[in-house]
């Protein structure tokens, strides 16, 4: 999956800084969650770049992979040693002094957003993602690794009943333990309504550099 730079990052959200420093997102209930984490992407879009830059912000020590199987996962920190290459990418960037290369996860954080592109340069179809995320959801629920669903990417990364964007959603937001989302994200009311059918926790924001105040809230170790 192509990475967006830093610079591009934050010249989209520089606009909105001052009304971020205003107004920080907030929720009812803010769940605790615990390291070691890993970060990804359902559906292989850019979001999740914004994620990992945001953590970063936030001094939150996490490992990347855009396309873990079952083996990565269940390796734990450090990712098994995976290298990126063609069609996959990681970066290992926990506190290895406190968690250990094979530390289990706790903690797996999901960025929501489909990207054909994206997808393409992983060699994954529309269900392929759809299939891989089932199986690394199954396995959080199974070793009681906690999940946050992250959607920043606004009306861009919504659609149509059925659409690729769409599907993703439907494979991840039901199936987490905590929802965050962009306003722009959920102008529909649908994260509010998954939230409140599935018993989510939901915080709803304004920019996604409000993820940063949260974030650090979630993860107080």
């Amino acid at each position: 999956m192509k990475k967006i730079t830093r610079t591009a990052f934050y010249t989209v959200i520089i606009c909105g800084f001052i009304l971020y420093l205003a107004s920080p997102g907030g929720a009812e209930e803010i769940p605790k969650a615990k390291y070691p984490i890993l970060t990804t992407s359902a559906g292989q879009s850019p979001d999740v770049t914004t994620v990992n830059i945001v953590c970063e912000e936030a001094e939150i020590k996490y490992d990347y992979c855009d396309v873990p199987n079952i083996e990565i996962l269940s390796a734990g920190v450090g990712l098994a040693g995976k290298e990126s290459g063609e069609g996959f990418h990681s970066e290992v960037h926990s506190d290895l002094e406190k968690y250990p290369a094979g530390t289990p996860y706790k903690t797996v954080i999901i960025a929501i957003g489909a990207s054909l592109k994206g997808m393409g340069a992983s060699g994954l179809t529309v269900n392929d993602e759809v299939n891989r995320l089932k199986k690394i959801i199954d396995y959080c629920k199974e070793n009681e690794i906690f999940i946050i669903g992250v959607h920043v990417g606004g009306v861009s990364k919504r659609g149509a009943q059925g659409s690729d964007n769409e599907k993703m959603i439907d494979a991840v937001a039901p199936f987490v333990d905590y929802i965050i989302v962009t306003n722009d994200s959920n102008k529909d009311g649908r994260f509010t309504d998954i939230a409140a059918e599935k018993n989510i926790p939901l915080t709803e924001i304004e920019f996604a550099l409000n993820l940063v105040e949260i974030l650090q809230q979630v993860f107080t170790d």
